[in-house]
């Protein structure tokens, strides 16, 4: 069951990227550099370094404040473009135990694709929150990505199997409340030929 929740904390560690790039790899970096939940392998073990934790706290306060101004936020959103998918395969890659249970090359692809995807639907929204709260929305929906990110990275690590079913469960509900929609949609609007009928 080890090499199974490796690729779960995996999958959630690098969607979290995709929301936030520093958050997950700080989290990661001192979980594993003050216990035993993490153990990373040559050469992600240089993560644990505080060389590279201050680095990733600094650039965790610039993202954090950044995120959260109207118009700034646009243009950070185009430069996490590269910088989130790439922090996604290396969270990937040193949390999925990629010392002979997964290919590297298969565990960076599998991590850009999960934080890229999910960076662009938060890069597809955050525009139209812009406009529709003429910017004022912006700090909150920034803030909630965060708090999103930071439960998905815990759950991640402490219970990988947990948040699988957790985004199972988003994923069962999204269609669900889709599916309701569409058809209050079409109660209220019937076609020309049902109308008829």
């Amino acid at each position: 069951m080890h090499p199974f929740t490796d690729i779960f904390s995996a999958f959630g560690l690098s969607s979290a990227a995709g929301l936030n790039a520093y958050l997950p790899l700080l989290v990661v970096a001192l979980t594993a550099r003050f216990t035993n939940l993490i153990q990373l392998n040559e050469p992600w073990d240089v993560m644990t370094s505080w060389w590279v934790i201050g680095a990733l706290a600094i650039l965790l306060l610039l993202e954090m404040t950044v995120d959260k101004i109207p118009a700034v936020d646009t243009v950070n959103d185009g430069l996490n473009t590269f910088i989130r998918p790439v922090a996604g395969a290396i969270l990937f890659a040193a949390s999925s135990g990629v010392a002979g249970e997964l290919h590297p090359v298969l565990a960076f692809i599998c991590g850009l694709v999960m934080a890229g995807g999910v960076h662009a639907v938060k890069a597809t929204a955050r525009p139209v929150v812009t406009a529709t709260t003429a910017g004022t929305g912006n700090w909150l929906v920034s803030a909630g990505e965060d708090v999103v990110a930071f439960v998905t990275t815990v759950l991640a690590i402490l219970v990988p199997v947990l948040l699988v079913f957790s985004v199972l469960f988003a994923i069962l509900a999204l269609i669900w409340w889709r599916s309701r929609r569409r058809a209050r949609y079409r109660d209220k609007h019937p076609s020309p030929k049902e109308a008829r009928l």
